[in-house]
């Protein structure tokens, strides 16, 4: 989890209206309203949980795919085959969220059968937040475990060519009578969305997330933009990236690497993949066994001595803090975001205003 900075100076939107204003764009490019519905959730999610690198920055990028590049705004996810608790499903070049979201749903059912499921899922795009599909397990009472494969912006360790993602990976474990304990993280130091919100911003970028097209390290987002974004842990935050890549794509029909496209000419439309496992907690422990393991070990975890003071966060505190926050003050834009929304706006030819409901 990064804070952005000058979050507090920028201007905000009701989260209710910024969803009315965002779902609106996307009917406006001839999805259906439940689809439209569910894009949006998941932009409005991210932004209100502090994950602005996927929030509603993504809008004119869904747009483009939608209008431009070759994205299904009406694509209808189907199950391609299935036994016992694994699926593979097709996600039909519909937009991510939505493919994404049918496949989670699916794999909680079969977990429910089963006790564990995995889903591949192929024929998807650029699917979002991956907490947002994580969490809908723990709801379910269950551990979600998701991941992507992402544009290549990493090298092999020791290597100067872009062609490993940073593959981000959730997983979520349900708090039932606490906060659900979540972690939504790339294998790279950070991403190439929060390196372009800095690059909105004019400001740095914190040391240690990304080289520069030299291979040396960089503060300056714009030449990390051109460059590299370095990997967690040297060369095993390469190999990690390069398993859950693997798991994404390996077990379908869905594109590894560079052959889902780049960062330069932008990711081939409906050629990505997720995966998804479920495990359902109650056909391995008793809940109420699991709920006092879980309350233990957060009672041992905030106790722990803090390192001057730090406060100390569990798996998803800071976001669910950041959520609290931005629903009571508004979701932060910046001004770039703003201007490009309302570009949006206006190729769309829309009789809808953001600027009359920022604050």
């Amino acid at each position: 989890m990064v804070y952005y900075p000058n979050t507090e100076k920028e201007l905000r939107i009701d989260a209710s209206n910024l969803k009315t204003f965002v779902k609106s764009i996307f009917l406006a490019c001839n999805m259906n309203n439940e689809d439209a519905s569910v894009v949006t959730e998941s932009l409005i999610h991210a932004d209100l949980r502090g994950i602005h690198s996927h929030g509603v920055i993504r809008v004119p990028d869904y747009v483009k795919k939608l209008q431009v590049d070759g994205v299904d705004p009406s694509g209808n996810p189907f199950v391609l085959k299935e036994f016992g608790g694994t699926s593979r499903v097709n996600g039909n070049n519909s937009m991510g969220q939505i493919g994404a979201k049918f496949s989670m749903l699916h794999a909680i059912n079969k977990a429910k059968k089963f006790g564990i499921s995995y889903v591949s899922l192929e024929g998807s795009n650029h699917c979002g937040a991956l907490d947002w599909y994580s969490l809908m397990a723990s709801e379910a009472k269950c551990v979600g475990i998701v991941g992507t494969n992402a544009l290549p912006t990493m090298a092999p360790w020791g290597g100067m060519d872009k062609i490993v993602g940073i593959n981000p990976i959730s997983i979520s474990f349900p708090g039932i009578n606490c906060d659900d304990l979540v972690i939504d993280a790339s294998l790279g130091q950070t991403s190439h969305g929060k390196i372009r919100i800095y690059a909105q911003k004019k400001e740095k970028i914190p040391e240690g997330w990304a080289f520069d097209k030299d291979g040396l390290p960089t503060s300056d987002p714009e030449k990390a933009l051109e460059g590299l974004i370095q990997p967690i842990g040297g060369f095993k935050g390469i190999g990690l990236a390069m398993m859950v890549g693997m798991l994404s794509t390996m077990l379908s029909d869905a594109k590894y690497g560079s052959n889902s496209g780049n960062m330069i000419d932008g990711a081939i439309s409906g050629v990505d993949g997720q995966f998804f496992i479920v495990i359902n907690i109650g056909e391995l422990i008793d809940l109420d066994t699991y709920q006092t393991k879980i309350n233990e070990m957060i009672r041992e975890f905030k106790s722990s001595r803090s390192l001057k003071n730090n406060n100390i966060y569990l798996p998803g505190e800071i976001e669910n803090q950041l959520k609290i926050h931005n629903t009571k003050f508004g979701i932060p834009l910046n001004n770039e975001t703003i201007s490009n929304l309302n570009d949006v706006i206006d190729n769309l030819q829309l009789n809808i205003s953001l600027n009359d409901l920022l604050k």
